[in-house]
């Protein structure tokens, strides 16, 4: 759209938990200004706007925004199982998108939307929030120079115990409005694995179980895959456990290892005799005020402006997501192992 010097219009649909975050990221960014609140609900989205003292348009109707010609950006919030729906819309009405995870539930919706964006040329961030995190900043940097080696293998693991607690616990936890453990929380181990091996899956098999009882899908999953390159990696989500939340990370090299905050280098190093620990904000916290929105708004904004892609753009999440809907199909097919890319078209298929 043509915006000539004016701030770029924002519009934020959905207004829960992770919204009011989103919302506090756009505020500081001195290029944007919120221009419309919307959710299925117009209270919701009022009571966000009356929070932060935002003055601007309240709306209760997705398609209302599109309608708007001060909107540049769209910001999807909402429930998981609408966000690939609201994103191919957003781009087919020329407007540039951040986007909460899981963007798809399902092959099909994932490749439409891939393909959607790609045709209208708006520009994209997915909200794998942790590329922005200080630790994935670090271990980038000495992944990129080599300060380890060549990975041989990579272990992330998301465990985040969600209950009731949870604002968003009724829809989260059934298949058809949550997708997966993998769709709706395990995507950020996933995202990260491929953001550190700078690689992607060429197989992969999985194992889930239940215990509980208290999800539609398996909410203690955990998987194997062997990434083109010839490195080896294994992921675990786990979102009924009893215990604080946790995001492993172990990186192993040929000259070295990286675990969580730790470093072991005998290149960097020589005569190491212990773990060098790494002063840093991990990511620690499931605390959606302890993420890094403010970097990842900036970000896309940066990429608006200067007419850029992201490394986080839904060409990019494209993979994450076929990655997840895999591990799916695998705990779906006892196990077996899923070659990527995979042709599946149906929705998450976890049983």
């Amino acid at each position: 759209m043509n915006r000539g010097d004016r701030k770029l219009g924002v519009a934020i649909h959905g207004a829960g938990w992770v919204a009011k975050a989103h919302a506090a990221g756009w505020q500081k960014n001195q290029y944007s200004e919120i221009i419309s609140i919307s959710s299925r609900h117009r209270e919701s989205a009022q009571r966000l706007v009356d929070e932060l003292s935002l003055d601007c348009s309240v709306h209760d109707s997705f398609e209302s925004i599109l309608q708007d010609d001060r909107i540049d950006i769209v910001d999807i919030t909402g429930p998981n199982h609408v966000h690939a729906e609201q994103g191919i819309a957003a781009a087919e009405a020329g407007r540039h998108i951040l986007i909460e995870k899981p963007m798809a539930l399902s092959v099909e919706e994932n490749r439409m939307l891939r393909d959607t964006v790609a045709r209208s040329g708006v520009k994209s961030v997915v909200s794998f929030v942790l590329r922005w995190n200080p630790l994935f900043e670090n271990l980038k940097s000495l992944l990129a120079t080599k300060t380890i080696g060549d990975l041989s293998y990579v272990e992330v693991d998301y465990w985040h115990g969600l209950g009731t607690w949870y604002t968003g616990w009724e829809w989260a936890r059934t298949r058809k409005y949550g997708g997966s453990a993998m769709l709706a929380a395990g995507c950020h181990a996933v995202d990260a694995m491929r953001w550190f091996v700078d690689d992607e899956v060429a197989e992969v098999s999985a194992f889930a179980n239940n215990k509980k009882g208290l999800y539609e899908y398996e909410p203690s999953v955990v998987a194997i895959m062997k990434f083109r390159g010839g490195a080896i990696g294994k992921t675990s989500t786990l979102i009924d456990c009893e215990m604080p939340y946790a995001f492993n990370i172990d990186l192993v090299g040929t000259d070295g290892a990286l675990r969580d905050n730790r470093l072991w280098s005998k290149k960097l190093l020589p005569g190491q005799t212990d773990w060098a620990v790494l002063p840093t904000i991990a990511p620690d916290s499931g605390e959606v005020y302890h993420h890094p929105f403010d970097a990842e708004i900036d970000h896309l904004v940066d990429c608006i402006k200067n007419d850029c892609e992201s490394h986080c753009n839904v060409a990019d999440s494209y993979h994450t997501h076929e990655l997840c809907l895999a591990i799916d199909r695998s705990i779906a097919e006892g196990g077996a192992t899923i070659s990527l890319p995979q042709a599946r078209t149906s929705r998450s298929t976890l049983t």
